[in-house]
């Protein structure tokens, strides 16, 4: 089954972000890469999973993938957007502060001021997926808000990955927040082994989120 590819929305440098979708009946499921753009394992995951799904798509759900969300941090092996700021610091939670807990982590000048957020949100509330996984790169990591033990507990099965209900430290106006604490969406922020091979990264992580697809789908 192939997906009907789409636009997301569209960078701070006004680039395209390119989005695909496989609209089976259940569960709508959001996949998304690349946020932060230095973070390649991520970005490589979330293309293998394009290549697996376009190949075959077993699944009883309504799955949206976006790979390379930060398309100028992912061409720049930035962390930040064309703007200058982590979209991970940038959602508008409850949390959201105009000070960066980190200088490497700028909140932007106000709660969801960049377009890509803009685009997350707007499909967040449109589309209303019943479970999401951001695919980072850090220290190996499963970080889970919401309910999705059983998603996590189905990764963890094949990466030996510790599933942790806080990332260590503070995070305001991050995905996980916005969509798995304040809006009832379980949310992943799978944390890849940074620096691992891409072939590695393929051969585990990819097996890995697929094994959460299928738990997923019965939702």
């Amino acid at each position: 089954m192939s997906p009907s590819a789409f636009i997301f929305g569209t960078t701070a440098n006004g680039l395209p972000i390119p989005a695909y979708r496989w609209q089976n009946p259940g569960p709508k499921i959001f996949v998304l890469g690349g946020v932060h753009g230095n973070e390649t394992e991520g970005v490589v995951c979330a293309m293998g999973l394009l290549k697996v799904l376009s190949e075959k798509f077993p699944y009883r759900m309504d799955l949206t993938l976006v790979p390379s969300f930060n398309m100028d941090g992912v061409l720049a092996l930035s962390r930040l957007n064309g703007h200058g700021v982590d979209l991970n610091r940038n959602l508008p939670t409850a949390d959201w502060n105009p000070q960066a807990f980190n200088e490497k982590y700028p909140p932007g000048p106000y709660a969801n001021s960049e377009p890509e957020n803009q685009a997350l949100v707007k499909f967040i509330e449109t589309f209303q997926p019943k479970f999401i996984i951001s695919l980072h790169s850090w220290k190996p990591l499963l970080n889970v808000n919401g309910d999705c033990d059983h998603e996590a507990k189905a990764i963890h099965a094949l990466t030996g990955y510790s599933i942790e209900p806080s990332i260590g430290y503070p995070t305001p106006g991050c995905l996980g927040t916005y969509s798995g604490l304040e809006r009832n969406m379980p949310t992943i922020t799978y944390e890849i082994e940074r620096g691992m091979e891409p072939k590695e990264v393929l051969k585990i992580h990819v097996p890995a989120v697929l094994a959460a697809l299928d738990v997923a789908q019965k939702r």
